[in-house]
């Protein structure tokens, strides 16, 4: 069994999480996004689906042409291959699980990083 305690995981300077299950052992890798209003990933792709879990606040998906928002408790199913982001458009912070299937994880920015992506 490995145990990764709360006051050791690796933080960005945004508070996102990155852990890949490699290091610990698992198949699974995930993000642990705690983003302020506006914040989000650039438009990128994964070669597997991506699930996320909407913790708290509200956030706008963009997966392929659609766009949907979700909020506190929804569950949000990406396919492989097709690209994707989110944003915080909340008025408070958004925090999400951004599960990938994989013991690590494998994404292609479509966008430069720092940029918030084009909608479609």
């Amino acid at each position: 069994m490995n145990i990764l305690r709360a006051d050791m995981l690796p933080r960005a300077s945004n508070r996102t999480v990155r852990l890949e299950g490699r290091d610990m052992g698992g198949e699974v890798s995930f993000f642990l996004i705690d983003a302020d209003p506006g914040q989000g990933p650039p438009l990128h792709v994964h070669p597997y689906a991506e699930t996320w879990i909407v913790r708290r606040g509200e956030a706008e998906f963009t997966v392929g042409d659609e766009i949907q928002r979700a909020s506190g408790g929804d569950v949000v199913i990406g396919p492989a291959h097709v690209p994707h982001r989110f944003e915080n458009v909340g008025d408070g912070r958004l925090e999400l699980v951004c599960i990938h299937p994989r013991d690590t994880i494998q994404q292609v920015f479509l966008t430069p990083p720092g940029h918030i992506g084009e909608r479609p």
